[in-house]
């Protein structure tokens, strides 16, 4: 087994004061908002994804991620979506597409208003809030073969904004299709999903992951280091990351990492 050197990739990437361990330090600020209001109300939920790979195998922020990822189930997600306009600290925005006119993920993000950034792939040109943020994402139990015909339903709209010429015209186009799908097309997906008893637990309608995951190494949640702080994690973490990633503890190739965000602005 390879032994990593948490000390020099520390040092590489993210060294205390550069930018990008302000900005992860800053989506650690709203994580901490998040756990609190969870815990409050009883919302369960969990490190995902990249940010679960760093608190397995770095205790901490993977030293070059600039992204922060949580999921929870759906019932639970749409219950957190109703309380937190009323309890997030005003330094942070709830970004969905009830708060922000422009926005057409099928998930949510929670955004820092004493930050900007610029996402290399330029879909948030036209969204009101532009802060750092983390993203909160519904799961749902389905068949694949059903959550990866929503996808399909929605591809459309990503391809018209990523060749938009005219963003006024396209994001109208964008938004009815994200409504269409969202008030007619995925209740009738979730109605066969229902028929067809679907077995595993992937992203929300829509959303364009469809790794699978189990119950079985979800819950019950256990918990986890994660900068210093615990933070929910799958009970069966390690089966939970092989399953969607492979070995999780090799290191990638790090002289070719891609970035989510282009340009950061910290104002406090």
């Amino acid at each position: 087994m390879t032994t990593i050197d948490h000390h020099g990739l520390r040092q590489r990437f993210n060294p205390d004061g550069s930018l990008l361990r302000r900005q992860q330090l800053r989506m650690l600020e709203i994580l901490v908002e998040i756990d609190k209001i969870c815990q409050h109300h009883q919302i369960p939920y969990w490190l995902s994804s990249g940010t679960l790979i760093g608190a397995v195998r770095h205790n901490g922020f993977i030293p070059w991620d600039d992204d922060l990822d949580i999921e929870m189930m759906r019932s639970d997600y749409l219950r957190l979506m109703d309380i937190l306009p009323r309890e997030l600290p005003s330094w942070l925005a709830l970004q969905r597409y009830t708060t922000d006119a422009n926005y057409f993920f099928f998930y949510a993000k929670v955004r820092d208003r004493r930050s900007k950034i610029n996402e290399g792939n330029n879909y948030d040109r036209a969204w009101k809030e532009q802060g750092i943020y983390i993203d909160i994402f519904p799961m749902e139990r389905q068949n694949l073969w059903l959550h990866r015909l929503s996808e399909k339903t929605v591809g459309h709209m990503y391809k018209i904004w990523r060749t938009s010429r005219d963003d006024q015209r396209s994001i109208r186009r964008v938004r009815t299709i994200f409504d269409i799908n969202r008030r007619f097309v995925f209740p009738v997906i979730r109605f066969l999903n229902k028929l067809f008893a679907g077995s595993v637990i992937t992203s929300g309608l829509g959303i364009p992951f469809h790794n699978p995951r189990f119950e079985k190494d979800i819950f019950p949640l256990a918990t986890h280091v994660f900068e210093d702080r615990s933070f929910p994690v799958p009970h069966d973490y390690d089966h939970h990351l092989r399953c969607i990633y492979g070995d999780y503890m090799r290191l990638p190739d790090l002289d070719n990492l891609q970035l989510h965000t282009d340009q950061v602005e910290i104002y406090d």
